[in-house]
């Protein structure tokens, strides 16, 4: 796409803008059941475990459904299923707002994952369709970036709504926001400069398997995968569950203490997205070398403090938070990577490949982990320690490993095929 002229370049920031404010939405519903905890078990009368099963039964949706989801924007274009996907989620938080039982709740957030699933790949493919192709690194941070302001407002406002409204209509009034974008992205949003719809060929078996495969088959594809796949798990796996008993129960951390720490996750992705954005603009032929440096650095980190004798300082552990936090916007490179491997035609199922990585990676690691402190501690939470929790955080080991050769042997193959294929066309990888 060349440098659009500036009336063009209005309409196109106007059209993101919308998109991401339906995925900043999407975020705030996924997260918003973090400071309704305690009022879930007491609305739902259920234990920790049933609790815990709400967020990851959203993940596995989530994960479940991006390559789905992938190709039906390839199908429907990003319109139509960014839309859906708002109205999915207004009517699941209002099912979560009236559900007055476990099942009916549970069924309502199957719902949330599937909603908040049709989100993040439609801007993506978005960006791709509107903006040039040196702007859209720096664009793909930001809106990562950007999406982060929903895991915020989930906290302290969320906080302030279940107070002040009570659960039921504090979910109402978040549910009615996403009707509200809906309508807005129905005035406002189009596939394609000067076309409201973009539609592409029909998705029958045969060429679904056809798009999967040739997406699948591209070495770029699969760097793109090994990237998020290596990335991303260790910043999620310490923000979805695992950071606060490890740095409570592991480091001897105060709970003010360690939910600050964990904090600074959030901070680290929202200062580096936007630079890593911009040195990948500026350095395409540099982005798995990128990865590689981040990904040596955060298992470099989490090295020190595990290997620390006793309980690490506070300072490593603010570096630990801080560099494992980077993980989350070099996750990112990988979509760029698709990008950049694959035709417009099939971008979206791409993409739905490659973010499946993480999620993947990060809900193997969860349970990994649990499943190594239940060998060395069996019984209650209370019974782990600091040497327990050493055992199950060097599972992390296994995943850096796995990742970082497989980034180091389909970079070389990318590369090949770049050269053979594709420099002609200026295309980075």
């Amino acid at each position: 796409m060349t440098e659009t002229s500036a009336p063009s370049q209005r309409t196109a920031y106007s059209v993101w803008l919308v998109a991401l404010a339906i995925y900043v939405l999407a975020v705030f519903h996924r997260s918003s059941l973090a400071v309704a905890g305690l009022a879930a078990t007491e609305r739902f009368d259920i234990t920790a475990a049933q609790l815990a099963t709400f967020t990851m039964l959203q993940l596995l949706v989530y994960a479940g459904m991006q390559i789905p989801v992938g190709l039906l924007v390839d199908r429907f274009g990003p319109r139509s299923v960014l839309l859906t996907g708002a109205v999915l989620l207004s009517l699941a938080q209002t099912g979560f707002a009236l559900a007055e039982s476990y099942p009916v709740a549970l069924a309502a957030r199957f719902f949330v994952g599937l909603g908040d699933a049709m989100t993040f790949i439609c801007v993506l493919r978005i960006l791709s369709i509107w903006f040039a192709p040196r702007r859209i690194p720096l664009l793909t941070q930001l809106t990562g970036t950007m999406g982060q302001l929903g895991a915020i407002g989930a906290t302290v406002p969320m906080t302030w709504a279940l107070g002040s409204f009570g659960w039921t209509r504090a979910y109402l009034v978040t549910a009615s926001l996403g009707m509200v974008l809906a309508l807005l992205g129905l005035v406002l949003l189009r596939d394609a400069p000067g076309r409201r719809h973009v539609r592409g060929h029909a998705l029958s078996p045969a060429a679904v398997r056809e798009s999967l495969a040739a997406s699948w088959s591209h070495p770029g594809t699969r760097l793109g995968f090994w990237v998020h796949f290596t990335s991303q798990c260790s910043a999620t796996t310490l923000a979805l569950l695992w950071g606060y008993p490890f740095l409570v129960r592991g480091e001897g951390r105060t709970s003010t203490e360690a939910g600050l720490l964990l904090s600074l996750i959030v901070l680290s992705m929202a200062f580096v997205g936007p630079v890593l954005g911009w040195l990948v603009a500026r350095h395409p032929w540099h982005r798995s070398s990128m990865v590689l440096v981040i990904v040596g650095a955060i298992v470099t980190v989490w090295t020190a403090v595990l290997a620390w004798p006793g309980e690490a300082p506070l300072g490593l552990l603010v570096v630990l938070v801080l560099v494992t936090g980077v993980g989350g916007p070099a996750s990112v490179i990988g979509f760029d990577l698709g990008r950049t491997s694959n035709p417009a035609a099939r971008l979206a199922s791409a993409t739905g490949i490659i973010n499946v990585a993480g999620f993947v990676a990060s809900l193997g690691l969860v349970v990994a982990i649990g499943l190594v402190l239940d060998w060395r501690a069996p019984g209650t939470s209370t019974d782990y320690g600091p040497a327990d929790f050493r055992w199950a955080m060097s599972v992390q080991y296994l995943v850096w490993g796995l990742g970082l050769t497989q980034i180091v042997r389909y970079r070389v193959k990318a590369r090949r095929v770049i050269d053979r294929e594709a420099l002609e066309a200026g295309v980075p990888v």
